[in-house]
């Protein structure tokens, strides 16, 4: 159970097929705000680098993050970008990556 104030985990969305891949990057000037950044991202996205995450979502989801982070930032200090590379189902972007390995987010259906 989370403690009062804390933000609520969000579980994955189910797969539903008209999600699109974003990649979502982020500049906090505030430890504090990046801390509580990061936490709201881990519930959307798979972390890539240390202020990147990856993101499958729906359009519902993609605005709900936006307003989760909107609620989070401080907009004199802060930026954050949301890249929507296209349909997840269909587009498989070309990355070079270099150092450790990188890995697509694969989603299929969800068992519950």
């Amino acid at each position: 159970m989370n403690s009062p104030g804390a933000p609520r985990r969000r579980e994955p969305a189910r797969y539903t097929g008209d999600e699109n891949l974003y990649i979502v990057a982020y500049d906090i000037a505030s430890p504090r705000r990046w801390r509580r950044v990061f936490r709201i991202m881990e519930g959307y996205g798979e972390w890539v680098q240390l202020s990147v995450f990856q993101c499958r979502l729906t359009r519902r989801r993609q605005i709900e993050l936006k307003q989760a982070l909107d609620e989070v930032i401080n907009h004199a200090e802060d930026h954050v970008i949301i890249i929507d590379v296209g349909l997840a189902a269909v587009n498989r972007p070309r990355i070079e990556s270099l150092g450790k390995p990188f890995s697509m987010v694969d989603r299929g259906p969800v068992i519950v």
